[in-house]
């Protein structure tokens, strides 16, 4: 697997989500890149990696495949309901 970098704005997205009662992991968000649930198009040839972290949550990565490497642009949690009839 290639390098994960996460951008700076994904490296703030960690502290945003701890403060609303959403703690995620580096850990989760590698995992969700290399083993999603589904993977999708996403804008300007990104990619939306997404994966089940619990029975009622959904965590979507968005992330760009590089030549070197992959890099994490953002990613949030979802209610699985939303996403379900997308799996």
């Amino acid at each position: 697997m290639k390098k994960i970098l996460f951008s700076s704005h994904a490296e703030n997205k960690f502290v945003i989500l701890k403060h609303h009662g959403f703690d995620v992991s580096k850990e989760t968000i590698i995992s969700t890149i290399e083993g999603p649930d589904k993977v999708e198009a996403g804008y300007k040839s990104r990619k939306v990696a997404q994966k089940n972290i619990d029975e009622s949550h959904v965590i979507r990565v968005i992330f760009e495949e590089l030549p070197t490497m992959v890099k994490v642009i953002t990613f949030y949690p979802g209610r699985r309901k939303r996403y379900e009839d997308q799996l």
